[in-house]
């Protein structure tokens, strides 16, 4: 609108451009939006995929242990 004002002409001239300009930044605001909600999400999945991993390798413990508990009394049993 500046430009306008500072050159002359047509407002047909350089509504169309105001317009697009309008469109883009729109678009980089949804953007923005869309960006801020993917990280978000993106930082739930890496927490969740933490505590996942947490919750495994006590799993994998369990397992371990009762497999060295096992092969103890099995040990003691054919001591005896």
């Amino acid at each position: 609108m500046n430009a306008r004002r500072q050159i002359g002409g047509s407002r047909f001239l350089y509504d169309s451009f105001e317009a697009a300009q309008a469109r883009i930044d729109a678009q980089e605001r949804v953007f923005e939006a869309r960006k801020e909600a993917m990280e978000f999400r993106i930082v739930r999945l890496e927490t969740a995929f933490e505590q996942l991993e947490k919750r495994l390798w006590v799993a994998v413990y369990a397992v371990v242990g009762g497999v060295l508990v096992h092969g103890a009394l099995a040990v003691l049993t054919t001591l005896q």
